[in-house]
């Protein structure tokens, strides 16, 4: 596995004038390309670590797998580089015989900034997700629901070398964490939570609270559609899309979640107050 960490020779600056030199941890950030059955698919720029999770949960939120069958090898390449040892920048996907493989149109670069590549409506996020909504019913206490950013900040390790990285934890009603995963871009960290989901065998996520370090959009709604997470919680804002698909697609949308406070924009009726 890659480096998830680098120094970098660094000179603190303050408004008092003082000056000092300093060597600061950066989070690393490289490509990662996956590829299915030989052939190119995606380009993730991303932090290494999960890297099995991360193409898991990328193809779950695409909609290629939904079921642990059908992902039967997932390993690094060997010969992308040509050299002995394992290229950690390349993974080979092999899907099952029953999943069609998808068109080579969606191979592209994903950055750390994006998160949907071949998803262009709400109408198709309905559509293709593998496990809609059920009947909404109470899930969380309000008290767990507003402990859970601090529950995923105490165990953001990288955040706290780097400063610079976002998080995504898989949480019980009761407060308890599955899977806590970092990356510099906030899909990722949802992905790679989702891949380990799909790839424990643990998909669709009912009962579960997906909370997250950054703001609430669009893509991590449709994520948490895709694997059937019925709560995401962030703890900035929503965007107007992510409320509207949220609406649309059943799940319960909770933004500015600050400890004291949140605000829940969709299907409230999950939050017992």
């Amino acid at each position: 596995m890659g480096r998830r960490t680098t120094r970098h020779p660094a000179r603190r600056l303050t408004s008092a004038g003082a000056s000092r030199r300093e060597v600061a941890t950066l989070a690393v950030e490289e490509p990662l390309e996956v590829r299915i059955g030989g052939l190119p698919y995606v380009v993730a720029m991303r932090t290494p670590g999960d890297d099995m999770d991360l193409a898991a949960g990328h193809l779950v939120s695409e909609g290629v797998i939904w079921h642990r069958e059908h992902l039967p090898e997932i390993c690094y390449c060997t010969t992308a580089s040509g050299r002995a040892e394992q290229d950690y920048n390349t993974l080979t996907v092999t899907l099952s015989p029953d999943v069609p493989e998808p068109e080579p149109v969606r191979a592209a670069t994903m950055t750390s900034a994006c998160g949907v590549c071949g998803v262009d409506s709400i109408d198709e996020v309905r559509r293709s997700t593998h496990f809609p909504a059920e009947p909404t019913a109470p899930l969380v206490d309000v008290d767990a629901l507003l402990a859970l950013p601090a529950r995923l900040r105490e165990r953001q390790a990288l955040f706290d070398k780097t400063g610079g990285v976002h998080a995504a934890g898989l949480f019980t009603p009761g407060g308890e964490v599955l899977c806590l995963r970092e990356d510099v871009g906030r899909h990722n960290a949802v992905d790679k939570v989702v891949g380990w989901a799909l790839r424990e065998g643990r998909l669709p996520l009912r009962d579960t609270i997906l909370q997250v370090s950054g703001r609430a959009s669009f893509e991590l709604v449709q994520k948490a559609s895709m694997a059937g997470i019925p709560v995401l919680a962030a703890v900035s804002a929503p965007s107007s899309l992510a409320v509207h698909l949220a609406d649309e697609a059943g799940v319960t949308l909770v933004a500015f979640n600050r400890g004291d406070r949140a605000t829940v924009y969709t299907h409230p009726e999950r939050v017992r107050a």
